[in-house]
């Protein structure tokens, strides 16, 4: 237990200390708020909760504020994704190319909802609002890879791919 939390804390340590050489980074940028996030993103793969009030200060914000734009776009994850990020397409022509039934497989075969990680950690499941790729639905991406036409059986393909073999 005592370990656990030793290693814990080191790991909110280090990603202070990353927080910290992004906001150096920004520094002198007026409105940099979104770019800080996006590096933060980037570099830890979520903003976690003990870096918004951080952020909050250096851009002489309110918490309420930080914690707003992190929770309003889609794109930021406030906990830690799994080793693989599943986005399928939810709009309207991936809709009407069974989207809703490649989503409803997702789920089932993952045993995780949309916004859900497996509980190995090996898979996220995210809904996209449009990946681009229309003329090819339904669409999904897999580690930012897009995936076009994509069925149950593609699906379950790509899983296994992605785990070497073993999904």
């Amino acid at each position: 237990m005592k370990q656990e939390q030793a290693r814990q804390g080191q790991h909110d340590a280090d990603a202070l200390a990353a927080v910290q050489r992004i906001l150096q980074l920004h520094a002198n940028e007026p409105g940099a708020l979104l770019p800080i996030l996006h590096d933060v993103q980037d570099a830890l793969g979520y903003i976690p909760a003990h870096a918004v009030p951080v952020i909050a200060e250096a851009q002489n914000l309110s918490r309420a504020e930080v914690h707003g734009v992190v929770t309003y776009y889609h794109h930021f994850r406030s906990e830690p994704a799994g080793r693989h990020v599943i986005q399928i397409c939810r709009a309207e022509a991936c809709q009407s190319m069974g989207a809703d039934a490649l989503l409803a497989h997702a789920e089932l075969r993952l045993g995780c909802g949309a916004h859900g990680t497996t509980s190995d950690g090996a898979f996220t499941l995210e809904p996209a609002f449009c990946l681009g790729l229309c003329a090819s639905s339904p669409a999904m991406t897999l580690d930012d890879q897009p995936h076009a036409r994509v069925t149950p059986k593609a699906f379950d393909a790509l899983l296994a791919q992605a785990e070497g073999g073993r999904a």
